[in-house]
């Protein structure tokens, strides 16, 4: 098949009252593209993921695979929100299933007096403590002292389909100022198998401004990032930094004018964590 012929609809997902958020393509047939279409089709998208969903032939399940313009990725958080929005405008809103590279991921859309919301649910998450050497290097990549972290959040890989480094910035100052060497940071996230990089700052104890380099991407940083928050939810339940349950949320994007809002709960119920947002329909012409 001609990628070039697929029909692509552009959403952008965790919009804070229908602005910024991150733009996603996506695909809701793929049934006939070919992983080699599947790339070419997100790199002439340019965004930093495409989802593709092929139906299954059960109600309300799909196939699902994500590409940057460079890779395919397991598991992205905002094209899934976008995707299911989408579905939600075309079906109606309900409960569907995704069958990703990573695993199942449930989404619930609902109609809200504010417009549609969706709801994924992550597969389990887990963390580990980051080793001390990686977390040396990565700061002297990021330009970063010892004494610019908060040393309540401890550095370490979260995973919630994919790795993701997370460090907490001490002040919003030192979150704003993000300046760092891409090539050295893309080669260490490529040697550890990072997706990104979950930068923080704890406005308070459920309030956290993030910013997430994102190199494998192609792109300096990723204005909302589900799949981040879903993993950073799993390491403040499984390292007691917030009540549970507790609503926490995750305000990503304002310093690249790309304003995204991110709501996670957190309670014991399910081994994964629920990260919801809201999605806008894109118009104008596609194209990175």
């Amino acid at each position: 098949m001609d990628p070039m012929t697929a029909d692509v609809l552009r959403y952008a997902a965790f919009t804070d009252h229908g602005q910024g958020g991150n733009p996603a393509g996506i695909v809701l047939d793929a049934t006939d593209l070919t992983d080699t279409n599947m790339l070419a089709i997100a790199a002439d998208v340019g965004y930093s993921e495409t989802a593709f969903l092929t139906p299954t032939g059960q109600s309300a399940r799909f196939g699902m695979r994500y590409y940057s313009p460079r890779a395919e990725v397991a598991f992205c958080g905002h094209a899934t929100i976008a995707s299911a929005v989408a579905l939600a405008e075309r079906d109606g809103p309900g409960a569907i299933t995704l069958d990703t590279v990573a695993g199942p991921v449930t989404v619930a859309t609902r109609e809200t007096l504010d417009g549609l919301t969706a709801s994924l649910t992550s597969v389990p998450t887990r963390t580990t403590p980051a080793a001390d050497g990686l977390v040396s290097r990565t700061l002297n990549i990021l330009g970063w002292d010892r004494d610019e972290m908060d040393d309540r959040y401890p550095p370490h890989i979260a995973y919630a389909g994919n790795d993701h480094l997370v460090l907490a910035a001490a002040t919003r100052e030192r979150l704003a100022d993000l300046d760092y060497d891409f090539p050295a940071l893309e080669l260490l996230m490529a040697e550890q198998g990072w997706t990104t990089v979950h930068l923080f700052w704890a406005e308070t104890p459920t309030l956290f401004h993030a910013r997430n380099p994102f190199p494998p991407g192609g792109v300096v940083e990723d204005p909302a990032t589900g799949a981040a928050a879903a993993a950073f939810g799993g390491y403040l339940r499984a390292l007691h930094l917030v009540p549970v349950p507790s609503r926490v949320m995750i305000l990503q994007g304002q310093d690249m004018g790309a304003p995204s809002r991110l709501i996670i709960d957190l309670d014991d119920s399910a081994p994964g964590i629920e990260v919801t947002g809201r999605a806008t329909r894109l118009t104008g012409p596609i194209g990175g």
